[in-house]
């Protein structure tokens, strides 16, 4: 039961920190949204830094009395602290600057900043290989366990009465209690990398420097929609990417087993939509957390790969 109301209360804490400090659109007076020409990006009113382009940093700078910051608060990107010196919600003081302070520092010394959120991205993921290992062998024992889980379901097929229904949870709680399962442990990878997921668009979205960067084909700040519908379909690879190896990563997390207790449904029904949100919601990310999450995710396929297969053995 404590394990319970913790998981609870760790979520909750997750929508708190979310639903604070996220990403503000700069809007015209007549409420258009302003957009980079260049990019096709709708700008934020809430960046975390200064422009490096002149063209750019005269446009926040018409629209000073617009922004949810004050422009002489702010510095270059290059020198921008790990920290806000003033509070400004707890989701962008401890998350979202200090993970854009990361991407900064690491372009830095490599010399662009999509490839710093790649990488970023891929030691945040090895940092997470625990998880992922935990996750992995629970899945294993989990496909083991699907025999006796589906002669549970045809023992209490047809049988909706209340009593019945109680004797089959118990049989099978202690099915899972037996073999040390949690039945939403699939589910774990995911809830975890969401929250990491939105701090990446946020600190890509609110930092200049990185959406003003280019890597090989793709400028950091242009979606894939605003790419192709002008002319550039390297783009299409972005999609390829984010949308394919989406698709595999939850293959791999809902494994091949058949899927007969409600709370497996339940972690398949939550995860189906979650590819759903995410193919949609592709179109109009902007290139560099596209390819961060493109990117994660083949790595993710290789590493639960390589788990599986050592695991096996």
């Amino acid at each position: 039961m404590k394990k319970k109301y913790g998981k609870l209360l760790v979520l909750v804490l997750l929508v708190l920190c979310t639903l604070t400090g996220c990403t503000k659109q700069l809007m015209k007076d007549n409420k258009e949204r302003v957009v980079n020409e260049a990019t096709g990006q709708t700008l934020t009113s809430n960046i975390l830094c200064l422009p490096k382009d002149e063209k750019l940093l005269n446009t926040y700078t018409e629209y000073k009395d617009k922004l949810a910051v004050n422009m002489d608060d702010l510095v270059v990107c290059e020198k921008m602290p790990a920290w806000k010196t003033k509070y400004d919600g707890i989701w962008t003081q401890i998350f979202v600057q200090p993970l854009s302070w990361c991407i900064i520092n690491l372009g830095k010394l490599v010399g662009n900043y999509g490839v710093a959120v790649i990488l970023l991205g891929l030691i945040i993921r090895l940092l997470l290989l625990p998880v992922t290992i935990k996750t992995t062998k629970q899945q294993q024992v989990m496909k083991e366990l699907q025999p006796q889980l589906n002669k549970l379901e045809k023992k209490y097929a047809g049988k909706d009465d209340k009593d019945s229904m109680m004797k089959k949870s118990q049989e099978m709680m202690a099915l899972y209690q037996k073999y040390k399962i949690n039945p939403l442990s699939s589910c774990l990878t995911m809830l975890i990398q969401l929250p990491i997921f939105f701090a990446f668009l946020e600190a890509i979205n609110r930092t200049p420097a990185i959406f003003e960067n280019s890597l090989w084909k793709f400028q950091l700040g242009t979606t894939p929609l605003f790419g192709i519908t002008h002319g550039n379909y390297w783009y299409i690879l972005l999609l390829v990417l984010i949308i394919g190896f989406t698709i595999i990563t939850f293959m791999q997390s809902m494994g091949a087993t058949n899927v007969n207790s409600e709370q497996q449904k339940q972690s398949r029904m939550m995860m189906i939509m979650m590819m759903v949100f995410i193919g949609i919601a592709s179109f109009q990310l902007p290139s560099a957390i596209a390819l961060y999450w493109g990117i994660v995710n083949i790595f993710s396929v290789v590493q639960t790969f390589i788990i599986k297969k050592v695991g096996s053995k």
